[in-house]
C-alpha cells in the first residue's frame, strides 16, 4: 500500500477515535513505519520519510546554529550566513549560476534562521533528486563568500531590519527580550544588531563555517517520492566526505541563560488605538525538563479553548478583546507568553484581572480531566495531519532534530495525551504562579499621558523570585 494512503486511512481512524472516545492512536508506532534514519561515517545524520503521493521531492539540511550561537559580536550573523548559503561556491561562480543550476532541476529553494536552528531546503520533480542533494552539498561544503555578494546582501538583510523596526511592537518586543533574558539579548536576537550587520566581513562568514557547518553538526532530512535505499547512498556520495570538526558545544559551551531574579514592566509608546500587552516568563528547557514541555502545550490549549474558564474570566465581560497563551518550546529556555488586547480605558481593570486569573492557575481543580481529553485529542488531530504534508514535515522534524531529538518528534502526541490536570497544576507552580516575569504594553504616548501609566501598574503582585 503507497504511504500515502496508509497515512490517510490512519488520519482518519484516529480522528474517529479521538472524537468518540477521547484517545489517541499510538502516533510514535506509526511514524517509525514511515521514517528511516542513518549516520554517516562523518557524523551526518540522514533522515527520510517515503510518501509516493506526488513526484516531488524534498532535500533539506538542518544545521544546529542561530540566534543561541551569537555572542555580541556576531548578533544576527547566523541570519547573515543564511543569506549567503544560495551564493557563490567552487561549483558555482556566482548566485546566478546557482539560480541557473536550480531552475535547470525544476528546484524551488529557501532557507530560514530560527533561534536554535537554521534549515536550507529545496523542493524538485522527484527525479531531479540526485541534482538537489548535490545542490545542497556544492553550498554547503564549499561556499566562497565573495565580497560584493556579502555587500549586496547585507544591504537586503538591512532593508528586514528596517522593515521590522517600522512595526510598532518592534521596540516593545526587543526591550522584552532584554529583561527577559538578561546579558544574553544577542542569543535570543535573530533578526540582529544593525551596527554588526553593516560591518559584517567575509572572515566572520567563514568563522561560522568553520564552526558550525560541519556534517557532525547537521542533518540531512529528505521526504517525499524517495526510496530510502537510494537516498542514503546519494548522500553518502555528495556528503560522505564532508570533513567532521570538533564538537562546536565542547570546545565553546553555549553559556546557560541566568534565572530571571525579579519581575519588571516595559511600556513602549507608538501611534496605535487599542493597547496591547504582553507577559512572558522564562518557560523550561526541552532538555532538561522534558516532562514540562508536554504539559504546557496542553496547559496552553485548555487556556486558549474557547468557553475555558480563563476565557470566561477574561473576555465575557468585555475587558479583554482577546487573550492567547503560548509556550516556545526550545532548549535554550523558551519563553512562555501570555498576549491580550483591549482599550485604554479597560487597561487597568483589564490587567487587575488577568493577574488575578493568572495566580489562580496552579490551584488543584483549575483543570478538569474532562476538558483536557478534548484539547489533547485536537491538537493530536492536527499534529497527525500535519504529516500528510511532507514538505511541512521536512521542516517540523528538522525544528524538532534541532531544539530537541528526532525521539521527541516521535513520542510527542503519545505523551501528550498522557497529560493530566496534577501535570498543568505542577508546570503552572514551576514556572508561572509567583514567578518573576516581563510585562510589556504598547500604548499611545496620549493614552499613557492620560492614564498616568506606571511600571507599579502593569507589573502585577509578585516582584521577587519565590521559591
Amino acid at each position: 500500500m503507497p504511504v500515502v494512503t496508509r497515512l490517510r486511512r490512519w488520519l482518519t481512524a484516529g480522528l474517529a477515535l479521538a472524537l468518540a472516545a477521547g484517545a489517541l492512536p499510538a502516533q510514535r508506532t506509526e511514524l517509525e513505519r514511515i521514517i528511516r534514519r542513518q549516520v554517516l561515517r562523518n557524523g551526518l545524520e540522514v533522515i527520510v520519510v517515503e510518501n509516493h503521493g506526488i513526484p516531488i521531492a524534498t532535500v533539506e539540511l538542518n544545521v544546529k546554529n542561530g540566534a543561541f550561537t551569537q555572542s555580541p559580536q556576531y548578533e544576527g550573523l547566523a541570519h547573515m550566513y543564511e543569506h549567503m548559503f544560495f551564493k557563490a561556491s567552487k561549483a558555482y561562480p556566482n548566485a546566478d549560476a546557482f539560480s541557473q543550476r536550480a531552475a535547470e532541476l525544476g528546484a524551488r529553494f529557501n532557507g530560514t534562521t530560527q533561534e536554535e536552528r537554521v534549515n536550507y531546503y529545496v523542493t524538485l520533480p522527484s527525479d531531479s533528486l540526485r541534482g538537489g542533494m548535490l545542490l545542497i552539498a556544492n553550498a554547503v561544503r564549499g561556499p566562497l563568500f565573495l565580497p560584493d555578494e556579502l555587500a549586496q546582501e547585507k544591504e537586503v538583510v538591512l532593508g528586514e531590519y528596517d522593515r521590522n523596526e517600522a512595526s510598532p511592537g518592534f521596540a516593545l518586543q526587543q526591550a522584552m527580550t532584554a529583561a527577559l533574558y538578561p546579558g544574553q539579548t544577542s542569543r535570543k536576537n535573530t533578526i540582529g544588531s544593525r551596527e554588526v550587520l553593516r560591518n559584517v566581513t567575509p572572515q566572520q562568514m567563514r568563522t561560522i563555517q568553520q564552526k558550525y557547518y560541519i556534517p557532525n553538526n547537521s542533518a540531512l532530512i529528505v521526504t517525499g517520492d524517495v526510496a530510502p535505499a537510494r537516498v542514503f547512498a546519494l548522500a553518502d556520495s555528495a556528503f560522505g566526505s564532508w570533513e567532521r570538526g570538533p564538537d562546536p558545544f565542547t570546545v565553546d559551551p553555549i553559556p546557560p541563560i541566568p534565572a530571571l531574579a525579579k519581575s519588571s514592566a516595559v511600556i513602549s509608546e507608538a501611534p496605535v488605538g487599542a493597547v496591547s500587552v504582553l507577559i512572558q516568563w522564562q518557560g523550561p528547557s526541552v532538555r532538561k525538563d522534558k516532562a514540562a514541555t508536554y504539559a504546557a502545550d496542553v496547559f496552553s490549549d485548555a487556556l486558549n479553548t474557547r468557553g475555558s474558564r480563563f476565557q470566561r474570566a477574561l473576555t465575557d465581560n468585555g475587558l479583554w478583546q482577546g487573550v492567547l497563551v503560548n509556550y516556545y518550546t526550545l532548549d535554550q529556555v523558551g519563553p512562555i507568553t501570555i498576549s491580550g488586547q483591549t482599550t485604554p480605558e479597560n487597561l487597568k481593570a483589564a490587567l487587575a484581572a488577568l493577574w488575578r486569573e493568572i495566580e489562580k492557575l496552579d490551584d488543584p481543580g483549575y483543570f478538569t480531566a474532562g476538558e483536557l481529553e478534548a484539547v489533547k485529542a485536537q491538537r493530536g488531530t492536527e499534529s497527525q495531519f500535519g504529516i500528510e504534508k511532507t514538505s511541512e514535515l521536512t521542516h517540523t522534524i528538522g525544528f524538532w532534530w534541532a531544539v530537541a531529538d528526532l525521539d521527541y518528534f516521535l513520542g510527542y502526541v503519545d505523551t501528550m495525551a498522557q497529560q493530566t490536570p496534577a501535570d498543568l497544576q505542577r508546570y503552572a507552580a514551576t514556572y508561572i504562579v509567583g514567578k518573576p516575569s516581563v510585562t510589556g504594553v504598547l500604548i499611545s504616548p496620549a493614552d499613557r499621558a492620560r492614564l498616568r501609566l506606571t511600571d507599579a501598574d502593569v507589573t502585577g503582585p509578585v516582584r521577587e523570585a519565590r521559591p
